[in-house]
C-alpha cells in the first residue's frame, strides 16, 4: 500500500456513514463466530503487513502537529511505533481466539409458567467511538466491536487524521475479503468540526458512544448525547496510605500505576496521608520519586510541615482534575473515614488504591469507596491486553449507570430475554 493510498472513502454528509453502519449492524448480528473470528485474523495479518506504511502515515501526523504546537502529552498518545502497532496486532489475534459472548445462555431471574426462560447475550447495534490520538486504539475498538457482532464508526482527532485513514484503510480491505457484511467500520472524516455534535445525538441509528481522551473531550459529549454513553476515565486516581501500609509498597505501586503505556488509564496522581506517617518516610518516598522524574506537589499543610522543600502547593481544583503527566498531589487526612469521603468527592471514580496491612481497614475501604474499582495492597497498572489468550480490555469506565470497571466484550452486548413455551 502506497503512501500516496492513504484515503478512505467519505459521505459529503458524514451522518449517512452512520446509516450504513447502523444497516451492516443488522447483519451482522446475524453471522457465525467463526465467520467474525476469521476476519479478525485477517485484520490483524494485515496490520501486521501495512505496519510500515502506517508508521510512515504517523511520521506525517507528529510532523504536522509538532508544527501546531500540539502539548507533548497528545504527542505522546498520538506517536506509533512498531511495539505499539504489534500490540494491535497481538490483541486482534488474541479476540479471534477468545470464546464468542454472543449468543451466550446465562439464567433467567424469572420463570413463566409451561415456558423455558433464559437469557443471551445479543449485540448493542452500531458503536461510535470518539477518540483523542491514540491512532491503535481504533484498531483494537474495532476487533472488540467486530467480535461482538457490534458495527463500529471512528471519529478520531484531527492530529491522527493520516494515522487513521491508513490505519481503517488497511482494517477495511481485510474485511472485504471476509463474509462480513459492507459498512462494519466507518471512518468519519476528522476536519468535519459539527460531526462529532451531530453524531451524538444520531441514537435512532447509533446504541452507544464510546469518546477516550481528555476531559474536555469526553465532558462535552456527555452533557449533549442522546445516545447512552460510556465514558472512559484516564487519571486522578488516588491512593490512601495507610500508617501501617509499606513504604517500598507505596513507592513500587505509584510507579508501577504509571507504567501503561500510552495512556496512563489507572495511573496514581493524588495520596492521602495519616498524621502519624513519619516524616523521615514521606521524604524517603518524595526523592524517590523525584529521582524517578515525577513533581511533587502538596497541601498547605504539607507545605508548613516541610519549608525548605519548596513543595508546590496544589490548588483545590486540581484535587478533581487528572494531570496526565508524572505529577502527585500528597494530602493529610486525619482517619480513613475522612479519606475515603474526599476520594468520594473528588477523585475520577473508577480506580483507587489502599496501602494498608490492617484487614478491618482494607474491608472498610472496598465497602467504603464509591469507585468502580478499588486495589488494596497491589498496583492499578492497566494494560489493554493483560496476559496473552485471556481477556482484552479497551478502557475503564466510571459511569455511575448500567455498566462501570472494565470496558471488555461483555460491556458491548446487551441481554436479551427468550421466553419459550412448550409444544
Amino acid at each position: 500500500m502506497a503512501n500516496d493510498s492513504f484515503e478512505i472513502e467519505t459521505s459529503d454528509n458524514p451522518l449517512a456513514a452512520v446509516r450504513r453502519a447502523h444497516q451492516a449492524s443488522l447483519e451482522l448480528a446475524q453471522t457465525l463466530s467463526s465467520e467474525r473470528s476469521q476476519a479478525l485474523r485477517r485484520m490483524a495479518e494485515a496490520l501486521s503487513d501495512y505496519s510500515s506504511d502506517i508508521l510512515e502515515a504517523n511520521t506525517l501526523d507528529l510532523e504536522a502537529s509538532r508544527d501546531m504546537a500540539v502539548p507533548d502529552l497528545l504527542l505522546d498518545w498520538l506517536k506509533l511505533t512498531p511495539e505499539r502497532v504489534q500490540g494491535a496486532v497481538n490483541i486482534l489475534k488474541c479476540l479471534s481466539d477468545l470464546p464468542d459472548p454472543i449468543r451466550r445462555v446465562i439464567n433467567a431471574p424469572f420463570q413463566v409458567e409451561e415456558a423455558q426462560t433464559y437469557c443471551q447475550l445479543m449485540p448493542l447495534g452500531a458503536i461510535a467511538l470518539v477518540y483523542e490520538a491514540f491512532p491503535e486504539l481504533g484498531a483494537i475498538a474495532a476487533g472488540m466491536c467486530l467480535k461482538t457482532g457490534n458495527s463500529l464508526v471512528l471519529k478520531g482527532s484531527t492530529e491522527a487524521s493520516h494515522s487513521n485513514i491508513a490505519i481503517a484503510n488497511v482494517l477495511q480491505e481485510a474485511l472485504a475479503d471476509s463474509q462480513l457484511p459492507d459498512h462494519c467500520l466507518e471512518l468519519l472524516p476528522s476536519d468535519t468540526g459539527t460531526s462529532v455534535r451531530e453524531l451524538v445525538n444520531q441514537d435512532r441509528y447509533l446504541s452507544l458512544i464510546i469518546p477516550h481522551g481528555r476531559e474536555s473531550l469526553v465532558q462535552p459529549i456527555i452533557e449533549k448525547a442522546t445516545v447512552p454513553v460510556l465514558r472512559s476515565a484516564i487519571g486522578n486516581c488516588y491512593l490512601y496510605w495507610s500508617p501501617s501500609g509499606s513504604l517500598d509498597l507505596v513507592r513500587s505501586i505509584i510507579n508501577d500505576s504509571h507504567q501503561s503505556d500510552p495512556d496512563p488509564v489507572n495511573a496514581i496522581e493524588k495520596v492521602l496521608i495519616h498524621p502519624e506517617q513519619r516524616p523521615s518516610s514521606l521524604l524517603s518516598l518524595w526523592n524517590g520519586l523525584r529521582d524517578k522524574g515525577f513533581t511533587i506537589r502538596g497541601d498547605e499543610a504539607l507545605i508548613e510541615e516541610f519549608p525548605d522543600l519548596e513543595l508546590e502547593l496544589a490548588q483545590p481544583e486540581e484535587w478533581r482534575q487528572a494531570y496526565l503527566t508524572k505529577t502527585i498531589a500528597f494530602k493529610k487526612v486525619e482517619s480513613l473515614q475522612e479519606g475515603m469521603l474526599w476520594i468520594n468527592q473528588h477523585s475520577s471514580g473508577h480506580a483507587d488504591c489502599l496501602v494498608t496491612e490492617s484487614y478491618h481497614e482494607s474491608c472498610q475501604f472496598s465497602l467504603g469507596v464509591k469507585s468502580a474499582s478499588v486495589y488494596i495492597n497491589v498496583s492499578p497498572r492497566f494494560a489493554r491486553l493483560p496476559k496473552p489468550n485471556h481477556t482484552v480490555y479497551l478502557g475503564m469506565s466510571n459511569r455511575g449507570g448500567y455498566y462501570r470497571g472494565f470496558i471488555n466484550l461483555e460491556a458491548l452486548t446487551r441481554i436479551k430475554h427468550v421466553i419459550q413455551g412448550h409444544d
